[in-house]
């Protein structure tokens, strides 16, 4: 009899032991996928302060090129002043919802609202952002053909053009990449919240 106590004592011992060593794994694991989310927001973040800073830094610069040495209106420089300005208000709103939300403390099930919201705000962004960039463009190539009506020959034309062509693959693969992190974050958590 005291033999098979000593079983059953031994036994729930090492059920006990085992519990704590899962239980440790568990934090280990939530602690490093929240590290891995964390890492991921930042590179969204400063993928958004990189371009709040070039907006910015666009109003002087397109002033100094567009009006003082092409000559193109005042007008479209206001345009192009206008276009920074909301895509510097826009991508400003959304960093917000990254800076908010501390990946390490806050209660996932938020988080993974703020990040559902957050990356389908940026993907409606194209609804704004590529009319802009189209009014822009044609208003910038009437702009050149005003000055040089012979456009085709003239280097500014095809610098806008080859600059668009550049500008539209850049900003569809920031896009494309920020929108594929936005959902690793809302599956990691979601991988989080099925284990618990």
């Amino acid at each position: 009899m005291n033999n098979e106590n000593f079983d059953l004592e031994n036994m729930r011992e090492q059920m006990n032991t085992l519990k704590n060593k899962l239980d440790k794994q568990t934090i280990l694991s939530d602690r490093f996928i929240r590290q891995s989310m964390n890492k991921t927001a930042s590179n969204i973040s400063r993928r958004y302060y990189f371009i709040m800073a070039v907006c910015l830094l666009m109003i002087p610069y397109s002033y100094w090129a567009f009006v003082m040495l092409n000559s193109f209106s005042i007008p479209f420089w206001i345009f192009t002043c206008i276009t920074m300005l909301v895509s510097f208000g826009g991508t400003f709103y959304n960093s917000r919802k990254l800076s908010d939300s501390n990946l390490m403390t806050n209660n996932l099930v938020d988080v993974q609202r703020r990040m559902a919201s957050a990356k389908k705000f940026d993907a409606n962004w194209l609804l704004i952002g590529i009319p802009l960039a189209v009014v822009f463009l044609g208003w910038f190539m009437y702009e050149s053909y005003l000055l040089h009506p012979n456009a085709f020959f003239n280097g500014l034309f095809w610098a806008g053009c080859i600059g668009g062509v550049i500008g539209a693959i850049w900003g569809f693969s920031l896009h494309i990449k920020t929108q594929r992190q936005y959902q690793e974050i809302i599956d990691q958590i979601e991988d989080i919240t099925a284990e618990n």
